[in-house]
């Protein structure tokens, strides 16, 4: 069983401010019961997967391109850097 000091530790960790500590303790001990029941599954030769659904990349192929060129732009450069007014 979750302790509440573990509960209060967990808390400051993640830097939360918890009213109900108790009942916190009570669902993360819910949680890791169901965690130990997933472990005890025999998962042998099935493999990971991130989606039950079968998708293949959409995305074109990052191919570089010509692009505009920044210093041909820039109002002041001075050695391939843009120069900018001071602030301070």
């Amino acid at each position: 069983m979750i302790q509440k000091q573990e509960v209060e530790r967990i808390a400051k960790l993640a830097r939360l401010e918890l009213k109900n500590k108790a009942k916190l303790a009570k669902e993360l001990q819910s949680i890791l019961k169901y965690v130990e029941l997933l472990n005890e599954l025999d998962l042998k030769g099935i493999e990971p997967t991130s989606n039950s659904i079968k998708r293949n990349n959409v995305m074109r192929e990052d191919k570089p391109e010509k692009g505009v060129d920044l210093l041909d732009q820039a109002p002041a450069t001075q050695d391939k850097l843009v120069k900018v007014k001071g602030i301070l």
